[in-house]
């Protein structure tokens, strides 16, 4: 079985660590293993062995002495470096927070250490949760296991080149304009954003407050699912956590299943596409793989609805305002004085504000802090935040009108497949404009996921992206998993991970 336990999911290994047919310890050095043998990919900034095994050991004894475990005790895990951990350092991908040490762990990482999962890392992201490619941390960039020279997709690229090389059944992400979905859907897994305020923004590294969310990243929507219901729920220490009892989302996905016709799992579910979602630029493999997914959720049973997004091209715009000018006012606690990097040499106080940001400060994140700094600045702030924030609104408000016509709306999570590494260094732009369809979802606070749809130039994975109404995952986990019922996209590894 040892050959085969980096293939297994959470769920799969849930069950088999339940049945005591593996311990968490073989699957802990098993999988420690795999990471040091694939450290090229980029996907780990630091490996806990030691701490893991020990935590495995605990929940091996526990289950011989016959303790009441849950389905994720003794499954191994790693967190998106934005998640402070009390135990391994948390840089959130940035030299300026190189060698920090955080007094507590995040409410997310705490919550599936009480559910029993084994702590294997930390994994590398776009420095502050900014980039679409997992190029811009301060660590060095991360490879897609699918073609090493292409990008894995950003922010959570760790997380997500981690799962899908086979390094670890799950991971946790952030997402604040599609860093699950995109890098889900470029590295072949599966991955969900929650409505905004399901899962506890308590500490996450801050990028974009009113648009920042947490969500797992794994091999199948019911891995997800099992994952989900440890992560969420309600925080007093978190303003912006939504006052919602805890929800089982693996349950009632499981129920809606038993409680479906075995051949029409679908049946009466109205999914919406967007017209704006498949314009003329969209690529054809793309366009190829997503239409051939849509038919496979006809046959079980799905209607397909034609609908509208009519501010779909505004989302860039409103959101490349609204994230710079929260992340302007986010990021500047990192000055230096309380906690990490602080420049060598200075003369005042100011000169040491202005030497530490700069070399603590990577690219993409200075030109997010000017832009801004600049919206929010006098005489430009009702020009273009509010305005901004009128847009939102708007947008949300489109998306209320679709679902009067339909219960999901499914569609492409990017234009394209995966590009080559280093291929967007100089037109940043290109980068946001592939954004295009993540960002709607996420300025509306609504749940999406991308589910692996099949695959396009180069071999490369396309995930279909399933956005729901607020509070509507279950119905989204549950339209994934009949998907992947019916298919076996989600199941196919890269040769790297063979």
């Amino acid at each position: 079985m040892t050959l085969d336990l980096h293939e297994m999911g959470v769920a799969a290994l849930g069950r088999a660590l339940a049945a005591r047919e593996v311990s968490s310890v073989e699957v802990v050095g098993h999988l420690l293993t795999r990471i040091a043998t694939h450290r090229g990919l980029g996907a780990f900034l630091h490996v806990a062995p030691e701490a893991a095994l020990a935590q495995a050991r605990s929940i091996d004894a526990r289950r011989v002495a016959r303790a009441s475990l849950g389905p994720l005790a003794g499954v191994p895990i790693a967190h998106k470096d934005i998640f402070v951990t009390v135990d391994m350092p948390s840089t959130a991908g940035s030299k300026m927070l190189a060698g920090y040490a955080s007094p507590f762990d995040a409410t997310v990482v705490a919550r599936l250490k009480a559910a029993g999962t084994v702590t294997l890392g930390k994994l590398n992201c776009d420095e502050f949760a900014m980039g679409s490619a997992n190029e811009n941390s301060a660590f060095g960039p991360v490879c897609n296991p699918w073609d090493p020279t292409r990008v894995p997709g950003g922010s959570s690229g760790g997380s997500a080149a981690a799962v899908a090389a086979r390094l670890l059944p799950a991971a946790t992400g952030t997402d604040t304009g599609g860093s699950i979905r995109q890098p889900a859907s470029f590295s072949g897994i599966t991955g969900i954003k929650p409505t905004y305020g399901v899962c506890s923004r308590w500490g996450m590294v801050a990028f974009a407050s009113s648009l920042d969310q947490a969500g797992p990243l794994a091999r199948s929507a019911e891995d997800c699912a099992l994952l989900l219901s440890a992560m969420s729920g309600f925080d007093e220490r978190d303003a912006t956590s939504a006052e919602r009892a805890p929800q089982d989302f693996h349950a009632r996905m499981l129920e809606a299943r038993a409680g479906a016709s075995p051949s029409r799992p679908l049946g009466g579910l109205r999914i919406g596409l967007p017209r704006e979602f498949f314009p003329a630029a969209l690529d054809n493999d793309v366009n190829s793989a997503l239409r051939a997914a849509l038919t496979e959720f006809e046959r079980l049973g799905a209607t397909l609805v034609d609908v509208s997004l009519p501010r779909t091209e505004l989302s860039i715009p409103v959101y490349y305002i609204i994230a710079p000018a929260e992340a302007s006012s986010n990021l500047s606690r990192f000055d230096g004085v309380k906690f990490g990097h602080r420049a060598a040499q200075y003369v005042d106080l100011a000169d040491m504000y202005q030497k530490t940001r700069s070399e603590g400060f990577g690219a993409e994140v200075k030109r997010r802090i000017m832009i801004g700094t600049y919206v929010l600045s006098h005489g430009y702030y009702d020009a273009y935040y509010l305005q901004a924030q009128k847009l939102r609104r708007m947008i949300a408000d489109d998306f209320q009108q679709c679902f009067k016509q339909c219960d999901l709306i499914a569609g492409p999570v990017a234009p394209s497949v995966a590009w080559k590494l280093g291929a967007q260094d100089n037109d940043p732009v290109a980068a946001y404009l592939a954004d295009i369809f993540t960002l709607p979802a996420s300025l509306a606070g609504l749940p999406g996921m991308s589910t692996p749809a099949g695959f396009g130039e180069g071999g490369m994975p396309v995930g279909l992206q399933l956005i729901g109404n607020y509070f509507a995952e279950g119905a989204l986990l549950h339209a994934a998993h009949a998907f992947q019922q019916a298919t076996d996209f989600h199941t196919r590894a890269p040769v790297l991970a063979r």
